[in-house]
């Protein structure tokens, strides 16, 4: 099994290299070819068009797109993303102290998401053939109209606003410090033995986490509740009734791990989605992550730290699914026998 890990790793990092750096030439030449100037962030009101030239020169600004592209990817390969026009810092330190938070923020939504969907997809296999199905069935349907960012919108009002149940601005509440550690604050306040801390940096976590969670989780109800039919029909089922398993057995024993890898499968596909929404909830809940940071560079049209991000969403993504594709082979024998 371990040769199978080995080789699906090798195979997802080989195709990886030629999509990362497709993206990055795309956004690269795209970004460049914007009527907006990164310069008038850097220059004063009364600066003159010598100045701006001599900034301009200073930054590379004044080759060829393409010999700029290969210095970015020449400084990138060694790590150096350029320097912030907005923030006035190197970008890979700004996307060091944003990502943590993103990624916790995206992982919580998640966790969030399989609480909902899976007892979901169970329960509406479990009402198959009843009225409470189709209401059940209509819920799901409204609830996949709705996308990330109006829950947010929702749950900030309704349990922020209105009840104020939890918080709904920043990571922690105002005056409590951040530790220095990994950037996981729900690992660090752990390893820091502050617990009321740790309830503290939670509590922010579930308006965000849960609109993410309600956008993706109707989705992997849909595709649970289909896999589970499609293997209800298998012999294998035949077989476990006729041994006098109950359904709840059966479902929990057999079907609902060969259901499993289809439901891994498309979350693998759509944690990009999950990881993209968190730009618009971000901003929402002024959560101080890699996608408000994001929506500021965009506003300050921040080239370098536009690619920057951009270069960090593809890799996120493309390393969420090779530990999917991992995790598909792990569960399923037969690609570990192919």
């Amino acid at each position: 099994m371990f040769n199978s890990l080995i080789n699906v790793a090798a195979r997802r990092l080989a195709g990886a290299v030629p999509t990362v750096l497709l993206l990055s030439m795309v956004v690269f030449f795209v970004l460049r070819a914007l009527p907006a100037d990164p310069l008038a962030l850097l220059l004063p009101p009364n600066a003159t068009q010598a100045d701006a030239e001599v900034v301009r020169k200073a930054l590379g600004l004044d080759r060829s797109i393409i010999v700029q592209y290969l210095i970015w990817l020449r400084d990138a390969l060694s790590g150096n993303l350029g320097n912030s026009i907005a923030f006035r810092e190197p970008v890979m330190r700004l996307l060091a102290n944003s990502l943590p938070a993103t990624l916790e923020l995206s992982f919580v939504g998640l966790a969030f998401a399989l609480i909902i969907s899976i007892p979901g997809g169970l329960l509406l296999y479990g009402t198959r053939g009843t009225f409470i199905e189709s209401v059940l069935d209509v819920i799901v349907v409204c609830m996949l109209s709705i996308p990330s960012f109006l829950w947010a919108i929702f749950l900030l009002l309704g349990f922020g606003v209105m009840l104020g149940w939890l918080p709904f601005s920043g990571r922690v509440d105002p005056g409590i410090v951040i530790p220095d550690g990994t950037g996981f604050l729900l690992i660090d306040y752990i390893v820091a033995v502050q617990w009321g801390y740790w309830q503290n940096a939670f509590s922010h976590l579930i308006l965000p986490a849960m609109a993410l969670a309600l956008g993706f989780s109707p989705l992997v109800i849909r595709v649970l509740r289909s896999s589970l039919l499609e293997a209800s029909e298998d012999h294998y089922v035949t077989v476990a009734r006729q041994r006098g398993l109950n359904e709840r057995q059966i479902i929990l024993k057999h079907m609902l791990r060969n259901s499993a890898l289809p439901t891994i499968t498309l979350i693998g596909a759509q944690f990009g989605f999950l990881f993209g929404g968190t730009l618009l909830v971000e901003t929402i809940f002024s959560y101080p992550g890699i996608g408000n940071l994001m929506v500021q560079a965009v506003r300050n049209h921040d080239l370098p730290l536009i690619q920057g991000i951009a270069l960090v969403f593809c890799i996120t993504t493309l390393a969420i699914n090779t530990v999917v594709d991992i995790l598909y082979v792990v569960l399923n024998p037969k690609l570990r026998r192919a």
